[in-house]
């Protein structure tokens, strides 16, 4: 069970904390003393804690594939099930071998396909991950998320404009949803930068206002500044789980906008603060870690002579 506040976070002071927040993390300080002090007033959202109901299921799940004479589409079904546990909580390396077991026992398990892919991506193993998407895909072509997270692997690896192929295929499906405009927008930035932004506006006016993630796509696209979209983060937000999750979301898209402006070390910043957020399931999560990943890999072949 996820953990709630007692009572409802107060909106007027959490904008005005993550405001405060955000200028220390992505500005530098001006001296040593300033910046521990400043770092001494920092509050962010609790982390998501496990789940003891991830746990019981863990427990279970083994408990079944250890004793159960079952058949092996059976055994399959169980393997997946425990690897999505086990991805659910982090732990990548078990849920990967659980997802390989599954597909070892039922080779046309669309999702464990796509769960692979998925990991694949995040260990930049970008090859194998195409593999794994196109297997899903081949096996079930309407399998909307196969082609977001092959678009997502094909962004990473460098082929953005087979990204944006997927991605465009993925938006049809919900046209009104920002998160699969956002990241058609940010594959389609790698190839024709005004072309991105006037597609970015069109795409914007069949989303809602009320949905707080057209946000991100205003800050984007100059309408709203940094400041302003901190300060609405806020809204409508309830609990720790909630303001967490939004917090997610909202430090990763931060942390794009801000390679976008070449502020590196506050990107870095927006990047590991999504990550303390432990919301293991959200793509923001997921390829935050990767984006550390690749910016320090970057940054070490620049600096080598």
């Amino acid at each position: 069970m996820r953990l709630l506040s007692n009572t409802q976070f107060s909106k007027a002071l959490f904008s005005k904390v993550l405001l405060v927040s955000s200028l220390l993390l992505a500005q530098a300080c001006s001296t040593i003393n300033h910046q521990q002090s400043a770092i001494g007033d920092l509050i962010i959202a609790e982390p998501i804690a496990i789940s003891y109901k991830n746990e019981i299921a863990l427990a279970r799940l083994t408990q079944v594939l250890q004793r159960a004479e079952i058949s092996d589409g059976q055994r399959a079904e169980l393997f997946y099930q425990r690897g999505v546990e086990f991805d659910k909580v982090g732990l990548r390396a078990l849920a990967r071998f659980d997802f390989n077991h599954a597909i070892t026992l039922k080779p046309d398990m669309v999702d464990a396909y796509n769960f692979l892919g998925i990991h694949f991506t995040q260990l930049q193993e970008f090859n194998q991950a195409y593999d794994a998407f196109d297997s899903a895909i081949e096996l079930a072509p309407d399998h909307e998320y196969a082609f977001l997270n092959r678009g997502i692997a094909l962004y990473y690896g460098g082929r953005p404009n087979l990204a944006s192929d997927d991605f465009e295929v993925f938006r049809q499906y919900q046209q009104n949803d920002p998160y699969r405009v956002l990241w058609q927008y940010l594959a389609d930035l790698e190839i024709d930068q005004q072309k991105a932004k006037q597609n970015l506006a069109l795409y914007a006016q069949l989303i809602d206002e009320s949905v707080w993630a057209k946000n991100v796509i205003k800050l984007y696209l100059g309408e709203m500044n940094q400041a302003n979209f901190i300060d609405l983060l806020a809204v409508n937000v309830n609990s720790n789980e909630a303001l967490t999750e939004r917090l997610c979301e909202a430090y990763f898209y931060l942390g794009k906008y801000s390679q976008m402006q070449g502020d590196v070390n506050a990107a870095i910043n927006f990047f590991k603060l999504a990550l303390s957020t432990n919301v293991y399931e959200f793509v923001e999560h997921r390829y935050a870690k990767l984006e550390l990943d690749l910016m320090r890999q970057t940054i070490q072949q620049s600096s080598t002579p």
